[in-house]
């Protein structure tokens, strides 16, 4: 489900404003449990020890095998923390979930808020599995209002994701609503010092190509597809890098960067899959391996 304009990684129903993560479930269809159950050899009565099946109880579909040891944390417990959040400006914007139900996310946004004179909405995503890969997590995705693009860069002094405890004690979910919105606000302190400092780092087309070098490695003998792949790869760059909304940071650091988060967001495939959306949502959510490859490169022996 969301609110407003579909967001940017293309997927959900649009719904009125959810005033609660209660109902943001509801509408985004989670509001399901998950029900350990032990698990038989086909054909025989004997049980495998040690291991259970988390299935969803709305229609039996298995969400994971793990250990009898594994603590299931059910969608209403892993987000009523949030709640505490919707006090002030907080606003749930989209939930939904991904590869099955297998993970199930929230995200909230903040007040908008300026970063080198562009506005940008800060964005909050917590997100929970049962497939036994991971407990609750929490991450920040600022989004540059402009060209809604993400700006969800690893900082050096800030946290861009961090987990959550999962407790019923309401002094617990005041304490790390708390801390989430610290975290958060830390963040984007940080993305702004961040911008602030690369966009005086000047970038000429010898250090981009470097950049674009080492983040996409050209292959050995390519085939003739896999060389016009290439051509069309860094032609998709140059489009972004020389967009209108990131004109006036031409020839920096700053503005070549904005242009990576752009050709990542929003370049589709040659050929796209049918998890596409699912895929781009993961790395947009979590940061995208490209982009953080391509600052490294960038930024190498700055100290930023």
């Amino acid at each position: 489900m969301y609110v407003r304009e579909k967001p940017w990684h293309g997927l959900g129903v649009e719904v009125d404003e959810a005033p609660n993560s209660l109902d943001a479930m509801r509408l985004a269809g989670l509001n399901w449990d998950v029900v350990p159950k032990k698990i038989t050899l086909m054909g025989e009565d004997s049980e495998i020890p040690d291991v259970v099946a988390n299935v969803r109880s709305s229609d039996g579909k298995v969400l994971g095998i793990v250990s009898d040891r594994y603590k299931i944390v059910q969608n209403v417990e892993a987000f009523a923390f949030t709640d505490t959040l919707i006090g002030g400006d907080v606003r749930y914007e989209t939930a939904g979930s991904l590869n099955g139900g297998r993970r199930v996310w929230l995200l909230a946004r903040l007040p908008k808020q300026k970063v080198l004179g562009d506005d940008v909405e800060p964005y909050i995503c917590f997100s929970n599995t049962h497939d036994g890969t991971g407990a609750v997590k929490v991450c920040m995705t600022p989004v540059r209002v402009v060209c809604n693009n993400t700006l969800n860069f690893a900082l050096r002094n800030a946290k861009r994701a961090w987990s959550v405890k999962h407790t019923g004690d309401i002094s617990m979910k005041i304490k790390e609503a708390k801390d989430t919105l610290q975290l958060a606000s830390e963040y984007m302190i940080g993305l702004n010092n961040f911008a602030e400092q690369i966009v005086d780092i000047r970038v000429d087309e010898e250090a981009l190509a470097v950049a674009l070098g080492k983040t996409f490695p050209k292959k050995e003998n390519p085939s003739p597809r896999e060389q016009a792949n290439e051509k069309q790869l860094m032609d998709n760059f140059m489009m972004c890098y020389l967009a209108p909304d990131i004109a006036k940071f031409k020839g920096t650091a700053w503005g070549a960067l904005n242009a990576m988060t752009d050709l990542v967001a929003h370049t589709t495939p040659a050929r796209k899959s049918q998890s596409y959306e699912e895929n781009n949502w993961r790395r947009i959510m979590d940061g995208h391996a490209v982009v953080d490859t391509f600052a490294s490169a960038l930024l190498a022996g700055a100290n930023v």
